[in-house]
């Protein structure tokens, strides 16, 4: 049979082609992850790694103590490691407002806050805003104005409506369009959201929710 020009040009070593050594280490790989050979950091390692501290977070009524690196942002700390899932990871740059959440009554980026710089501060997720398992006003809102299509912007659009409903309790249209303008919508459902806001105004007046 005449010589592979690949095989002739391409070894590694005497011996072993590079066709070979691309086999031999692609069946290694794959024995060793079969039998568990391939070493994983342990979460609570990872956790604990570098110059890490233990901070309080008052969230939604309860504190709550963390073991947290200093360079960990509030929206890492909030889902991956107390769990709460409401807020969510959008662009992670301060630019979609889908991690939004309120401090000390006033919406901030989780994304863009680092988890110490919250000590201290009332956090409220989008958790927070419910009664047990009755709806919040502005949740209601958006629900009986269908203010979402797929639905991943809508905590932080809902957290956005209620810092500017706890700031300005009956705006004008102008005044949610200018409270709103930090949280983008994909799906343009932006007339939805903002007669959701208005609704939620409404329904604050009529105390139907809380």
């Amino acid at each position: 049979m005449p010589e592979d020009p690949e095989e002739k040009c391409c070894q590694t070593q005497p011996g072993i082609s590079r066709r070979g050594f691309l086999s031999s280490v692609g069946v290694g790989a794959v024995a060793a992850v079969s039998v568990g050979a391939v070493p994983e950091t342990p979460a609570q390692e990872i956790a604990a790694g570098g110059n890490s501290v233990t901070i309080n977070l008052r969230i939604n009524g309860s504190t709550r103590k963390v073991l947290v690196e200093p360079r960990w942002s509030l929206l890492y700390v909030v889902r991956d490691l107390l769990g709460l899932t409401g807020t969510k990871v959008g662009c992670e740059r301060g630019e979609c407002g889908a991690c939004t959440v309120l401090i000390d009554g006033r919406t901030r980026y989780a994304c863009m806050t680092l988890a110490v710089e919250a000590q201290g501060q009332e956090i409220t997720t989008l958790e927070g805003l419910m009664d047990g398992e009755k709806l919040g006003s502005v949740q209601q809102a958006f629900a009986e104005e269908d203010a979402f299509q797929c639905g991943f912007c809508t905590p932080g659009q809902i957290m956005a409506v209620e810092g500017l409903l706890r700031q300005t309790p009956n705006p004008t249209l102008d005044q949610v369009r200018h409270g709103m303008s930090g949280n983008l919508c994909r799906c343009a459902a932006y007339q939805h959201i903002f007669r959701a806001a208005a609704k939620a105004s409404e329904l604050r007046g009529k105390g139907g929710a809380a």
